[in-house]
């Protein structure tokens, strides 16, 4: 089938046009004036029991990354201060010097159960501007941590907080390609699939509750479905050729695929409930990679109907298209969660590696993020639009790496063998 191996596999390496360079302005998180607060020593519930002090420094250092890594604050500690020790008068004095608001927590281990209780103190009033109690099995405890990360994000930066999304993915450190997914911070890493077989292109739903992927486990690329709450996978769509996820509609209700039935691929819209489809495009080409705006109104999708593979976007009330590039070659365009962007993976000539663009939905400003680092593809969002995932194989193989929407402060995500593809972030 033609394009099959170029885009079941995404692996295809062509190229894109002439450089454009052109800033533009995307928020960055260095850009903003970051608070001030004052995170004191988290303490055991019993001052004898060793694992409750484990478990109350684990929680510190986990809430207190999440919080350096949002890029919001500038955290004041004093671990040698005496005011670590209870939340009197004294005590809150001490912080407030240093901060306008404290955190605080104390942790217990009863073995199977833990229990964790966290204070946010207003230090002007002196009183607590927000208490949280966490309790759960060991599994849980650093979802906890980020979830009071985010609750304190909100409150403290009136911003959405992401310590508590995840990333999926495939690997193929087993010899074939699984779906794993992983925390935004690279830690609890876990295999979901093991099919022994190809799958690809992991796509969450709207409420992060489920998951959709390529796989050959069948012979036919079929879409296969993850339901992370009751823990079972089994096939969503099995039509005839690629059944591909791509994205979903705000509502959660219909997702937009590339599907080839035969064909040339070409791009539908699937009622999630009725299975039924839509075809989106007719006589445009191969088309692939379907992306919706977060309003609904737009699919972004990726064509090579001007001859190499471009990014266009679809208007759904009109039908009508818009091409957004004139590169040599582009893939895998993502819409920022403002609706405002779109980056995608491409090439300036054939003589380049893949990097990482970004445009505004015009495409009159086009920025390259990345750059002489090895091939750098398959971008996804954050759900706050402030950070980009993507795969690099600046370090020899294909891995997950992680930058700020500027492009600024890459790095890995997490040090899983083999090679990485395809990451996509929750909502």
């Amino acid at each position: 089938m033609k394009g099959l191996t170029a885009l079941l596999l995404l692996a295809a390496a062509l190229p894109l046009a002439a450089a454009t360079n052109i800033y533009i302005g995307v928020d960055s998180a260095k850009e903003l004036k970051k608070k001030q607060v004052a995170l004191s020593q988290f303490l055991p519930v019993r001052a004898s029991s060793q694992a409750d002090l484990d478990l109350a420094e684990t929680l510190r250092d986990i809430v207190r990354s999440d919080l350096l890594f949002s890029r919001y604050f500038d955290i004041q500690e004093d671990a040698l201060s005496t005011a670590n020790l209870d939340a009197g008068p004294q005590a809150l004095e001490f912080w407030k010097l240093l901060a306008p608001h404290l955190i605080t927590g104390k942790a217990q281990d009863a073995g199977s159960v833990w229990t964790f209780n966290a204070k946010l103190y207003d230090l002007a009033s002196g009183k607590i501007a927000v208490e949280k109690h966490y309790q759960g099995e060991k599994r849980a405890m650093r979802r906890a941590a980020h979830l009071l990360a985010d609750d304190l994000t909100e409150r403290l930066a009136g911003r959405k907080g992401i310590a508590h999304s995840k990333l999926v993915f495939s690997n193929n450190s087993t010899g074939r390609k699984e779906i794993y997914m992983v925390d935004y911070d690279g830690e609890n890493l876990s295999k979901l699939t093991s099919d022994n077989s190809i799958n690809l292109l992991p796509r969450w739903s709207q409420d992060a509750a489920r998951i959709y992927y390529t796989t050959y486990r069948w012979g036919n690329p079929d879409m296969f479905e993850i339901d992370l709450k009751a823990g079972k996978i089994r096939p969503f769509t099995t039509f005839q050729g690629l059944n591909i996820p791509g994205g979903f509609s705000p509502d959660g209700l219909t997702m937009v695929m590339t599907l080839s039935r035969g064909e040339d691929p070409g791009i539908y819209a699937l009622d999630i409930v009725t299975k039924k489809l839509k075809a989106l495009l007719k006589g445009f080409g191969l088309s692939t990679s379907p992306s919706w705006s977060p309003d609904g109104k737009e699919v972004a999708f990726v064509s090579d109907r001007a001859g190499n593979p471009q990014v266009y976007v679809l208007t759904l009330t009109t039908g009508k298209t818009r091409r957004l590039t004139k590169l040599n070659w582009c893939d895998s365009p993502s819409w920022s969660p403002s609706g405002e962007w779109l980056v995608f993976a491409g090439r300036e000539t054939s003589r380049d590696k893949f990097n990482i663009f970004l445009t505004d939905i015009t495409g009159s400003q086009v920025r390259r993020l990345t750059e002489k680092a090895g091939d750098n593809e398959d971008p996804s969002w954050s759900p706050d639009g402030r950070f980009i995932a993507f795969t690099s194989t600046r370090r020899g193989r294909k891995e997950i790496f992680v930058m700020d929407s500027d492009g600024s402060a890459p790095h890995p995500l997490t040090e899983l063998k083999g090679s990485s593809f395809t990451p996509q972030w929750s909502p």
